[in-house]
């Protein structure tokens, strides 16, 4: 859907709230890392002071890779696999669904849009998106910087998208996700050529 604080999770309800399933590739990441999670072992194992009590602290691993950002790397062989094999469940669990939504911050950087049989890109000015993150709780200036170094533009992101979705209010978003389950509802009933 896009970047962070443009309105990711507040529109991936709204499909929601529509009967689309939604899958959370967030959501996925707290559950392996939660204990028992199939990440918990072997992050662990390349960052054994992440490993709390209930599972692997993110707080504590966001620090140790803001120390070593070369490990990232490493980190991301563990992780994106068990996401992509979290995804391919949830998409096996739901085959018989005429729409299902993948909500995927780092959908370009991983290549998970070669996947897709459409793209809905979330967008809202950049003051909106950076009061939105800086509003978070232990945000700042620094660690917004970091994030958004790590992303694709918004112009990038647009520029790849089937459907671009206007998140400066709800009322745009609300109207955008209308439009694109009309849109694919509309296709699906027409013959192909």
């Amino acid at each position: 859907l896009g970047r962070n604080g443009m309105g990711k999770t507040t529109t991936a309800a709204m499909f929601a709230r529509r009967g689309v399933p939604v899958w959370d590739a967030d959501a996925a990441v707290h559950r392996l890392y939660a204990k028992g999670g199939a990440a918990v072992e072997p992050v662990a194992a390349l960052f054994p002071s992440a490993l709390g009590p209930e599972g692997i602290d993110r707080a504590v691993l966001k620090g140790l890779l803001a120390e070593a950002p070369g490990r990232l790397a490493q980190l991301e062989a563990v992780v994106h696999p068990l996401v992509a094999a979290d995804r391919a469940a949830f998409l096996a669990d739901r085959a018989g669904a005429p729409v299902v939504l993948l909500d995927i911050p780092l959908l370009f950087e991983t290549g998970a849009d070669a996947y897709m049989d459409g793209i809905a890109v979330v967008s809202a000015p950049l003051e909106i998106q950076r009061a939105r993150v800086l509003a978070r709780p232990g945000m700042d200036e620094g660690t917004l910087s970091l994030i958004l170094s790590r992303q694709m533009s918004d112009a990038d992101r647009r520029a790849r998208a089937t459907w671009i979705i206007p998140t400066d209010t709800l009322a745009k978003a609300e109207a955008a996700v209308e439009a694109i389950l009309a849109e694919i509802a509309d296709r699906k009933t027409k013959p192909h050529a």
